[in-house]
């Protein structure tokens, strides 16, 4: 796990530093810079956003790393990348079309609860198509193994920039409609620098030779078309629902926090995925299913020990935190929890969704993919009106529970493996332990100071334990080389 270990490194450290920065952002400077109304607005327009992407990308994005390493010769490839580049605009020029055309409508419809809404309609098709070609020359990127720049760029700098626009709209250079129009702006000037990057580790040569696997390709990039667009439903529909059930947008921004919060728990999976796809992919197309399940339980294995570790000191801690913020935010604690233990068995299933995405059985989990939103779309109808966004979190929770149990059964029934070792138990039990003995008590100090101890107590304990009974091989190896250092 060469290759892995050293650019998921890099990557945790890219991923860690923009989550700090968010967390600076989505907790303080968002909170008191902007109105509860408008940083609400932001939740919408970004999720609505995020929730296209996958429609207006047209899958490429995950089409160019499973079939890349498949083509052998520069005039196939150079094709290949040709399609890849222009296949998006087959979505992307009939949607903004029919935006355009029903704009009003739209508008209308989306802010039946919430008349702000219906003024950033635009805004929110062209972040789509941003957040889509962004992923298109980050992938072109991945597939010559280069993921440090473009996670960088993915985890970094929208947040640094977001940063800075905050601050111009807290001293008056900017209003609040320039500082949504900025964070637009942003969006397309981050996939203008993804795209000369990409081009610069692969210069594009235009070909339309014809490609003989074309129908495949053509197949795939529109189911897996349907299979982003659900996974990205999973992740961000709560939060346009929310906008347009709950009158108070003010809500949106509280549960805004709370899932920005738990999801710093999948950080480790977001940075390893970035590599973990193009290597599934290679083992895939050349058959390696030894080396395909070695990577599946040793990438599920790590990622439980760390992600269990981030799992244990957000829930531990979440009360005290909640008093360094507005007391208003601390509706969310439930949310928090609920949404991080989705987020931790998200972590636990490893290379799951890197062997299911490039393997030939991606068609599969797309029926259940697309009853699960269905089933997530219907909770958060019923439950959002009765337990506001505690019944978000409860739908969502419920939602991700089921679809990963899904794909972990697919996994199995194909490739006759499973992410679980006996260590992947014992590290449950340390975590349930731990999480016992942590929540129910606090340090009688300050909330930075007892945050900071009882994190410090988590740390040492925890890692004791990981190492005494070697819980994972690579994690002892990186403790052995620090603590010989």
């Amino acid at each position: 796990m060469g290759i892995v270990a050293s650019q998921s490194l890099k990557n945790v450290i890219s991923t860690y530093s923009g989550f700090l920065i968010g967390a600076i952002n989505t907790l303080f400077l968002y909170t008191q810079f902007l109105s509860g109304e408008y940083y609400g607005m932001v939740g919408v327009m970004l999720s609505a956003a995020h929730v296209m992407m996958p429609i207006m990308a047209f899958g490429v994005h995950n089409t160019l790393v499973k079939f890349y390493s498949s083509f052998k010769t520069r005039v196939s490839i150079n094709s290949f990348l040709t399609l890849m580049i222009l296949l998006p605009l087959a979505v992307i020029i009939p949607v903004s079309f029919l935006g355009y055309v029903g704009y009003r409508s739209i508008g209308t419809f989306l802010s039946t609860k919430n008349a702000l809404i219906k003024d950033y309609v635009w805004h929110i098709i062209v972040i789509a198509i941003a957040l889509a070609y962004f992923e298109v020359f980050f992938a072109w990127a991945k597939v010559q193994m280069k993921t440090v720049f473009g996670n960088f760029m993915k985890e970094v700098f929208h947040r640094v920039v977001a940063m800075l626009l905050l601050f111009l709209l807290y001293f008056d250079f900017l209003n609040v409609e320039q500082f949504m129009l900025g964070l637009v702006y942003m969006y397309l000037l981050r996939m203008l620098i993804m795209k000369i990057y990409a081009f610069s580790l692969k210069l594009p040569v235009i070909s339309f030779k014809k490609l003989s696997n074309l129908s495949s390709i053509l197949k795939y990039s529109s189911l897996i078309l349907l299979a982003g667009s659900v996974a990205s439903i999973l992740l961000d529909v709560d939060k346009v629902m929310l906008g347009k059930l709950i009158v108070n947008l003010d809500n949106v921004a509280y549960y805004n926090v709370a899932v920005y919060i738990a999801t710093v728990i999948v950080v480790p999976q977001r940075a390893m995925h970035q590599i973990l796809m193009p290597l599934s992919a290679k083992y895939l197309n050349e058959r390696d299913f030894g080396a395909l399940g070695e990577l599946y339980k040793k990438s599920s294995l790590n990622l439980f020990v760390v992600s269990g570790f981030i799992f244990l000191i957000i829930v531990s801690n979440i009360s005290q935190f909640y008093t360094l913020i507005d007391e208003q935010y601390s509706a969310g604690i439930y949310v928090v929890i609920l949404i991080s233990l989705a987020k931790l068995y998200d972590s636990v299933l490893g290379s799951n969704n890197a062997i299911l995405f490039n393997s030939d059985y991606y068609r599969v989990i797309l029926t259940f993919g697309v009853i699960l939103v269905v089933l997530m779309i219907v909770l958060n109808i019923v439950l959002i009106p009765v337990l506001g966004i505690n019944g978000a979190a409860l739908g969502t929770f419920a939602a991700i529970v089921l679809y990963n149990s899904v794909k972990l059964f697919f996994v199995y029934r194909y490739f006759k493996v499973l992410p679980f070792t006996f260590n992947s138990l014992k590290t449950a039990v340390l975590i349930l332990v731990s999480a016992l003995i942590f929540y129910f008590w606090d340090f009688p100090f300050h909330a930075i100071i007892s945050i900071a101890l009882k994190s410090i107590l988590i740390c040492v304990s925890y890692f004791v334990v990981v190492y005494k009974f070697n819980l994972s091989e690579d994690i002892s190896a990186s403790l052995d080389k620090y603590l010989k250092k």
